[in-house]
């Protein structure tokens, strides 16, 4: 299927590895042209250059919580492609954490990074985003939004803030025909969870990772019985960005392996 992004410039937070990478993959397989953001320039950079279509990505080094370094990129990005047709608000990471392990800073730091991390970026996009006419926002998110998680309850309050935050943005949004969604993960395999793995391993564990992946899954309550993958995210969020999607605004789409798991 066409998706109609042929030509159109989107701009991606954390493109770096995992879910931004295979968005941005995505995107450049689709024919878009993509600014691709993250902190560590020299690692974007060797990441996107591997990708089919890299002749029309632009890397830029990007601190999402920094609005003077997130107004320069979106400049910069307009500059080289001349327009901006949609955003995909990625940039994150997960607070292993209890309420009361958690310090004031990793609170702040949490709230900061979801919060702001994605509202930096459609303040600084939105002239551009009103002046095309397929101007998108997808808000990568996750499940714990809605199901938190006692382990990660610093970043469940924050992701459900982020959440509620999109509802809004959309319905304000709406009169520069702006449309805005979030898609909300489960399990993804992606560094985090190998990195977790081989400390399981170096600790003496004995499941090789398919096993141990797949214990993880049933502990975390997914019917499906297994982690998703970078791909498996990527698709719905460049669906939601695609002219095709133009009647859908202020919606969550759960990409979890149906995840059950109740607060």
């Amino acid at each position: 299927m066409d998706l109609q992004l042929s030509g159109r410039t989107v701009l991606v937070t954390g493109a770096s590895s995992g879910v931004g990478l295979a968005t941005t993959e995505f995107l450049l397989a689709e024919g878009a042209q993509v600014i691709a953001g993250a902190r560590d320039l020299r690692r974007l950079t060797a990441a996107v250059e591997a990708l089919p279509g890299a002749e029309r990505a632009l890397p830029l080094s990007c601190d999402v919580t920094a609005r003077d370094q997130v107004e320069t990129t979106v400049q910069r990005g307009i500059q080289h492609f001349g327009a901006l047709d949609g955003l995909v608000c990625n940039a994150g990471r997960s607070l292993m954490s209890t309420l009361t392990d958690a310090s004031d800073d990793d609170i702040r730091e949490e709230f900061e990074l979801k919060i702001f991390g994605a509202w930096n970026v459609i303040r600084a996009a939105r002239p551009q985003l009103a002046a095309s006419d397929v101007g998108a926002v997808v808000n990568v998110n996750a499940i714990l939004a809605r199901q938190p998680e006692t382990r990660l309850a610093v970043t469940s309050a924050a992701r459900a803030g982020l959440l509620n935050l999109t509802r809004s943005m959309a319905a304000e949004l709406a009169a520069d025909g702006i449309r805005v969604n979030s898609v909300c993960l489960g399990l993804i395999d992606t560094g985090q969870w190998r990195r977790r793995f081989e400390e399981y391993a170096g600790a003496g564990g004995e499941l090789d990772y398919q096993q141990w992946s797949a214990d993880l899954a049933t502990d975390r309550g997914i019917t499906l019985g297994r982690l998703g993958t970078a791909a498996e995210v990527a698709y719905p969020i460049v669906t939601l960005l695609s002219p095709l999607a133009s009647y859908i605004t202020g919606t969550s789409i759960d990409v979890g392996g149906g995840v059950t798991r109740q607060p």
